[in-house]
């Protein structure tokens, strides 16, 4: 719950969701007052970006862990590419939150590692449904969109093939008979 005039969690998304729709009104505003509003919105974000900055400088290291526990800040640390964090420990993260709704319907998901800019993600989807049933949106889709919200600076999420399941063989299959 917010505090006495701060912002709830859901009022901060609906903020964000409504500065998305201002600033694509701006960016397709014809004229030059539309590209005047868009710099001064980025000059805007630059100065922001810095206070943060100096924020983090006089925080130390576990206060600036702690800022990035905190969804808006967390965003606002990877936005300005001061997140205390490396890449691969919040895309880490992004599967680990995921991983218990895809195993609730069947399916498992790992990070592999991260190489240079690139996830190497392991993802199986119960049915077989990895191309997405019905061309719906699917379990790899969901996992690339938040590696790649986590950690903006990575450029593509690979999906690795998974394993082929061990073939079951009968353990007395293997049993030497006695051909008599």
């Amino acid at each position: 719950m917010a505090e006495a005039g701060r912002l709830a969690d859901t009022d901060v998304e609906g903020r964000l969701a409504r500065l998305d729709e201002l600033l694509a009104r701006l960016e397709s505003a014809p004229g030059p007052m539309g590209a005047t509003a868009v710099e001064a919105v980025r000059v805007l974000t630059e100065v922001y970006g810095e206070a943060l900055a100096r924020v983090l400088d006089l925080a130390g290291r576990q206060l600036a862990a702690r800022l990035a526990e905190d969804e808006l800040l967390d965003h606002l640390l990877v936005l300005h590419q001061l997140h205390p964090e490396p890449a691969r420990q919040r895309a880490e993260r992004a599967v680990d939150r995921l991983r218990p709704a895809v195993r609730e319907r069947g399916g498992d998901v790992e990070l592999v590692g991260v190489e240079g800019r690139v996830a190497r993600v392991r993802v199986s989807e119960a049915g077989g449904c990895g191309a997405g049933c019905g061309g719906g949106p699917t379990v790899a889709d969901a996992v690339r969109e938040a590696v790649l919200a986590a950690a903006p600076e990575l450029t593509e999420v690979e999906q690795l093939p998974t394993p082929a399941a061990p073939a079951f063989v009968p353990l007395d299959s293997l049993l030497v008979r006695d051909p008599r």
